[in-house]
């Protein structure tokens, strides 16, 4: 595929009940992907994860965990025990997840450095004179 090839195939047009645009709700979000990485290395508990992840509050990561588990991709485990233990790990669903995200993640790393520079480059020319 050539730098200039434009044409987006038919299955990628946003519309209104669109799968992409589904999975993009859940997996666009700050702190979805964040998640799904860490427990595909190995079952969290929900301070683990709290602990893991630098600026989350325990409300976003009650609202992102439970996000998660409605759409089928992560399981809560609670065990009847004092204190009370729950553990979170990805369903077979989920760890599907891995997969594209290790592809992004790769492709972020390689091209980090050209999008810095064409930020720089954007913003440079866009500054006022």
């Amino acid at each position: 595929m050539s730098a200039t090839h434009t044409d987006v195939p038919k299955t990628l047009e946003l519309i209104d009940d669109c799968p992409v645009r589904e999975v993009l709700d859940r997996v666009g979000d700050k702190w979805s992907v964040l998640i799904v990485v860490l427990l595909g290395r190995r079952t969290h508990r929900f301070s683990e994860l709290h602990r893991a992840i630098e600026g989350i509050s325990q409300r976003m990561l009650t609202l992102t965990l439970r996000a998660l588990t409605r759409d089928g991709l992560v399981t809560r485990t609670a065990y009847a025990t004092v204190p009370p233990r729950v553990d979170y790990e990805l369903t077979e669903l989920g760890r599907t997840l891995l997969v594209p995200l290790t592809v992004l993640d790769e492709w972020a790393n390689a091209h980090r450095d050209h999008i810095r520079a064409a930020r720089e480059h954007h913003d440079r020319a866009a500054a006022p004179r």
